[in-house]
């Protein structure tokens, strides 16, 4: 199968397995748990590191390396070395979690920003709403298709990486339908932007459109704010409280 229809047949087989059964609560939470850890592992601009035995290997990916630009943006910014760092330290068992029931963007995020700054939360709302919700109903060249699924792994896994776990998400879903180089791709485009580089870009989803794969793109951008979004506002809820 090539890549695309091996992602659709994947897809296919998450809904029929829904339908089947469903998994319980303990073990979606072993499987954020799990997805957690290895988002850790993870590393931007073309590097993968796999836990073997008791060390950690890492693995170079010169290609991407070779593209990745040196830009000096400490004009711009009062604290240059100010930037991404994972949520845990490697080896850590029980790594911070943020469990979004607790504290969500629909039932507390939205009326605070409202309440700080009015109508701010209703144009952010609208805006991730639209991202989020964004389709043709179209994979490459197959028509008819419901990416729902998709979506919301991409989505759900730019929160995981900052440690949101959604209670109702089967965080098994996201090994299923995100590849390794996506996965990295990702982790490069929400937080450490300026090593994105075209060849990463051109290194998943090869038969894709470019339109869908800017969708990614947006998809990214507007999760990792939403997940900056809740831990700032969840921090100022509880200072007023």
């Amino acid at each position: 199968l090539s890549e695309l229809e091996a992602l659709m047949e994947r897809m296919k087989r998450l809904q029929e397995d829904k339908e089947d059964e469903e998994a319980s609560q303990e073990e979606m939470a072993t499987r954020f748990e799990k997805e957690k850890k290895e988002s850790l592992l993870v590393i931007s601009g073309g590097i993968w590191a796999f836990p073997v035995q008791f060390h950690v290997c890492f693995f170079r990916n010169k290609s991407f390396d070779d593209e990745i630009v040196s830009t000096d943006v400490s004009r711009y910014v009062e604290d240059p070395g100010f930037g991404y760092k994972d949520f845990a330290r490697r080896g850590e068992d029980h790594l911070p979690t943020f469990r979004a029931q607790d504290y969500t963007w629909e039932n507390h995020g939205f009326s605070l920003v409202n309440r700080l700054y009015s109508d701010i939360g209703h144009l952010l709302d609208e805006k991730f709403r639209m991202v989020y919700n964004l389709t043709y109903n179209t994979m490459a060249t197959h028509e008819d298709v419901d990416t729902t699924t998709l979506r919301r792994a991409l989505f759900n896994y730019v929160h995981c990486m900052y440690g949101i776990r959604y209670d109702d998400y089967d965080y098994g879903e996201v090994n299923q339908l995100l590849e390794r180089s996506l996965k990295v791709y990702i982790k490069t485009v929400t937080c450490y932007p300026e090593r994105t580089t075209k060849r990463m870009y051109d290194s998943y989803w090869r038969q894709f459109k470019h339109s869908e794969k800017v969708h990614v793109n947006l998809l990214l951008m507007e999760a990792r704010m939403q997940a900056e979004l809740l831990y700032a506002l969840r921090a100022i809820t509880r200072h007023l409280t």
